[in-house]
């Protein structure tokens, strides 16, 4: 099965006291309309660091500031397999436009339920529920 790498934003305001994440739906595909967090496809000769500050600015038109690893998940799905490395985040310039998802909220920590996450995002999701205040 082939192996996609990629990196996700756990964009939260403030990377000291993670009281909010930033999450998006997808605008697109298979998935559309199901939330996850931005990011993207590791480009050849980039770090994770650097993709994800890349993806970022490409996707909502914003600067961050990238954290610290938070998990990698790996993630079988019918066709291929998901390695994705989930950093912390938060803005240092911009106003998060978006580029290509349809929506996006802000969620706290009694809010990160009331969405329809994409599979893959769902045990990251669990190990935030642990993070956040």
């Amino acid at each position: 099965m082939k192996t996609i790498k990629v990196v996700a934003a756990v964009i939260c305001d403030s990377l000291q006291t993670k009281t909010r994440i930033f999450a998006t739906a997808r605008g697109y595909g298979e998935f559309k309309g199901m939330w996850e967090f931005p990011g993207g496809k590791i480009e050849p000769g980039e770090t994770s660091q650097q993709s994800l500050i890349r993806e970022i600015r490409e996707e909502l038109a914003t600067e961050i500031k990238v954290g610290e690893l938070i998990d990698t998940v790996e993630y079988d799905y019918p066709d291929f397999h998901l390695s994705m490395g989930c950093f912390w985040c938060e803005v240092i310039d911009g106003d998060l436009v978006l580029l290509e998802a349809q929506e996006a909220r802000w969620l706290t920590k009694d809010e990160l339920d009331s969405v329809e996450w994409l599979p893959a995002d769902l045990g990251l999701v669990e190990r935030i529920h642990k993070d956040i205040n």
